[in-house]
């Protein structure tokens, strides 16, 4: 391949889009749209304009609130030989885009430092433009970002490949592996082979999860022989290890934070699919004692449901019900769903979500399938033949200030439509 024949094309597909003619030669869909984020957005593309880097404490405070420390293993076993011996180096970032490790090849770490790919700098799309560690974080998907297909061009002289790593446990993203290095070391499996190694990296945490389970289950059976009534022993992303007295299911929705129990009075709090319970902690869990013989009580019409799709990255659903509040961070495929819902308060059916989120209508199974994953955390809130969002409830969606920035990583023709046309 003819590196810098490619790079002098790429340039001028940038010039052109940039000053906002036609280019003979269109970019790939997924720098396009990157470039048109950052157009948006106002990000300077011949300025490199970032903010300030983190110190030590802040990195190692990341480190060990990231999760990654748990698989960093997997990924220089996999990735930092590789990259060494191609001239390229590994990076690591955080969900937000901040850099918390880097290793490989010594020249190529300093030549980063020039260009500011150096710990605790921020490399969000938002910030530095398109490139291999903001622009995965967006699209929820590996990417590839050779020369001018970077927008700032300060980084044109680099190839970049990132994969977002995302947490099995509750389907939230942790951050990206990228390899980086100079333009005329770019190879094209490296996409293949940084993806891979993502998808490696969340087996490894799979297998953990499933050994904690095992752990927490051990702890909580004789717990469980010694109660009457109702009992379940979830973990701290509340899937559930034992249970007693009620219908077993895979995974209850906890209020967001470990803190947010930890400090309820008398060990207390509101279960969405179960109501009131008791609380008390278990090693690596919590046993939840649902006050009532049913399940939670249908919602009443002061229930409020503010579904949040407004930023790149991170989506939400936040219940308030009285005095209760509770809100649930979604995963890229919820975030979906619910917003589709949300443009049909009448319902939908099955074979219609399949046609809103993969243009086919049979594929019913899969949207079965999520939307009873679903219903795990929004309970009554949500019914079924058709799905729907309780008509009782309070609905309002918050939605980006943009419609073509309505959920950047999806390709479901109900939200491309939306992207396009936005909705009344």
């Amino acid at each position: 391949m003819d590196f810098s024949l490619a790079a002098r094309l790429l340039k001028g597909v940038r010039a052109a889009t940039l000053s906002g003619q036609r280019p003979q030669i269109l970019p790939r869909p997924v720098i396009g749209e990157s470039w048109n984020r950052m157009l948006r957005s106002g990000v300077d593309p011949d300025r490199d304009v970032r903010s300030g880097l983190l110190n030590l404490e802040e990195i190692e405070e990341r480190r060990q609130a990231s999760g990654l420390m748990e698989i960093l293993p997997v990924l220089r076993e996999a990735l930092v030989t590789v990259a060494d011996a191609a001239q390229h180096i590994m990076v690591v970032s955080d969900a937000d885009g901040r850099i918390l490790w880097r290793e490989g090849c010594a020249a190529v770490l300093h030549k980063a430092d020039r260009l500011g790919f150096e710990l605790g700098a921020d490399w969000a799309e938002e910030t530095v433009g398109t490139n291999g560690v903001g622009t995965p974080l967006v699209t929820r998907r590996p990417v590839q970002v050779f020369s001018a297909e970077h927008f700032v061009v300060s980084q044109h002289a680099w190839t970049c490949t990132g994969a977002p790593i995302t947490d099995p446990r509750d389907g939230q993203l942790m951050g990206v592996v990228d390899v980086s290095g100079p333009m005329e070391t770019m190879h094209p499996a490296t996409l293949a082979l940084v993806g891979a190694v993502a998808q490696l990296a969340e087996a490894r945490l799979r297998e953990r999860h499933a050994a904690a389970l095992d752990r927490l289950r051990a702890v909580a059976a004789p717990v469980l022989a010694r109660i009457g009534g109702r009992a379940v022993a979830v973990d701290v992303q509340g899937w559930t290890a034992a249970v007693t007295g009620m219908q077993p299911v895979d995974r209850i929705a906890l209020p967001k934070s470990l803190s947010e129990l930890s400090e309820l009075s008398e060990g207390r709090a509101w279960i969405p699919t179960l109501g009131m319970c008791a609380v008390a902690p278990l090693p690596g869990g919590w046993l939840l004692r649902p006050d009532g013989p049913g399940g939670a009580a249908e919602p009443l019409g002061g229930t409020r449901v503010v579904l949040d799709v407004s930023t790149p990255r991170r989506w939400s659903v936040t219940v308030t019900d009285g005095t209760r509040s509770w809100s649930h961070e979604l995963s890229p495929r919820h975030a979906e769903l619910l917003y589709l819902l949300a443009l049909h308060r009448a319902g939908r059916s099955a074979s219609g979500l399949a046609q809103d989120m993969f243009g086919d209508p049979t594929r019913t199974v899969t949207v079965r399938a999520e939307m009873s994953r679903i219903r795990r955390y929004l309970g009554s809130l949500l019914g079924h033949r058709p799905y729907r969002f309780h008509e009782e409830a309070e609905l309002e969606v918050v939605l980006p200030q943009s419609p073509a920035d309505l959920l950047p990583h999806s390709v479901a023709p109900g939200v491309l439509s939306s992207r396009s046309t936005p909705p009344h």
